[in-house]
C-alpha cells in the first residue's frame, strides 16, 4: 500500500486532550491539503461509534488515521490486528505514550509529514483477558492512579498523572501478587504489577525502559514492598527508566501470563478500564502495522 497516495479516514476524537483534538484539527487539515493527501473527516460519538468508522475505513480501503489519545489508538490498534491495514496516528489526547515511543510527533503539521513520507512498523499487540491494548496493562497501585487521572478534571497534560500518583499513595495498602508464567509462581506483597509491551505510560513514565513493541515478549515489572516516603522518592526515577536499578523492583521477560492479586483491581491499559482481576494476558507478535518515521540512514 503507498500511504502517500492512500485516501485516509481521519477519525477524530473531539473529546481528547480535553478538547486539544478540535484546536488542532484546522492545522491537521491544512497541512494534509498542502499535501494535496485525499481524506475525510469523522468526528467521534463514542467508542462504538469509532469502532464502526474504524471497520469502515477499513473495508473501504482507506487508511483509519487516529487523531485521539493512547486510548482511541489502542481501540484502533485493536481492530486493525492480523490485518494488512496499517493505522495512522495523530496525537491529540494528554498522554499519547504509543505515539511518543514510535517516535511519531506530538506537532499537528510533523505528524501529517509522517504520514506523508512514513514508512509502516509491525508491532505486538497485547490482549488482556481477551482485550487487546497496546501500551502497558497493570494492576495495583496504578489502578488507583489511573482512576483518578481519568476522574481529574482540573488538570491537563502531564500534571494530571503527577495529582493522580500523589493521590493514590495517600490511601495506598499493600497487596498480594501472584503472577503465573507457565507452571512457575512468583509471589509477592507490594504495589504494582506492569505488563509492558511498549516502554511508557502516564505522559512520559519509563516503567519499562527496555521493552520493545516488536520482540514478541512483555517486560514484566513488579514493584515489592517498600515504604511510602521512599516510592515517592522514586518516582521521578521513573521518568528516566532508573527506578529499575532499586532492590524492591523486579524485570523479567515472558510472552504470556496469569495474575491475581488478594484483592481485586482494575486492569488499565492505554488509559482505558479494560477488565479486571484476576487476568490473563498474551502477546499477538507483530500484528499491527503503523505508519512511523522514516529511519534515517546509517
Amino acid at each position: 500500500m503507498e500511504i502517500a497516495t492512500t485516501p485516509l479516514a481521519l477519525i477524530v476524537n473531539p473529546a481528547a486532550g480535553r478538547g486539544r483534538t478540535k484546536e488542532l484539527l484546522p492545522k491537521v487539515e491544512k497541512a494534509l491539503d498542502e499535501r494535496r493527501m485525499v481524506f475525510r473527516v469523522e468526528k467521534t460519538r463514542g467508542r462504538e461509534h469509532a469502532n464502526d468508522e474504524i471497520l469502515r475505513a477499513a473495508e473501504a480501503g482507506e487508511v483509519p488515521v487516529v487523531m485521539s489519545g493512547d486510548g482511541l489508538v489502542g481501540l484502533a490498534g485493536g481492530i486493525l490486528a492480523g490485518s494488512e491495514v496499517p493505522l495512522g496516528i495523530i496525537p491529540g489526547g494528554r498522554g499519547n505514550d504509543f505515539a511518543r515511543v514510535l517516535g511519531i510527533p506530538t506537532e499537528p503539521e510533523d505528524a501529517v509529514e509522517v504520514l506523508a513520507t512514513g514508512t509502516v512498523r509491525h508491532v505486538d499487540v497485547g490482549e488482556a483477558n481477551g482485550q487487546r491494548f497496546l501500551c502497558i496493562a497493570s494492576i495495583g497501585f496504578d489502578s488507583d492512579a489511573n482512576r483518578i487521572a481519568n476522574n481529574a478534571k482540573l488538570f491537563k497534560g502531564n500534571l494530571v498523572y503527577a495529582y493522580a500518583a500523589l493521590r493514590a499513595l495517600v490511601g495506598w495498602k499493600s497487596a498480594r501478587f501472584t503472577v503465573i508464567v507457565g507452571e512457575e509462581r512468583v509471589r509477592f506483597t507490594g504495589y504494582s504489577v506492569a505488563v509492558a509491551n511498549t516502554s511508557a505510560y502516564g505522559g512520559g513514565m519509563l516503567v519499562a525502559p527496555d521493552a520493545d513493541p516488536s520482540d514478541g515478549e512483555f517486560d514484566i515489572v513488579m514493584v515489592g514492598e517498600v515504604g511510602k516516603l521512599r516510592f515517592l522518592g522514586n518516582l521521578p526515577k521513573v521518568f528516566k527508566g532508573t527506578h529499575i536499578e532499586q532492590d524492591e523492583v523486579r524485570v523479567f521477560r515472558a510472552p504470556y501470563l496469569d495474575l491475581e492479586a488478594s484483592r481485586p483491581f482494575a486492569v488499565y491499559a492505554d488509559g482505558e478500564h479494560l477488565t479486571d482481576t484476576p487476568v490473563s494476558l498474551r502477546l499477538l507478535p507483530r500484528a499491527l502495522g503503523v505508519i512511523v518515521p522514516q529511519q534515517p540512514a546509517a
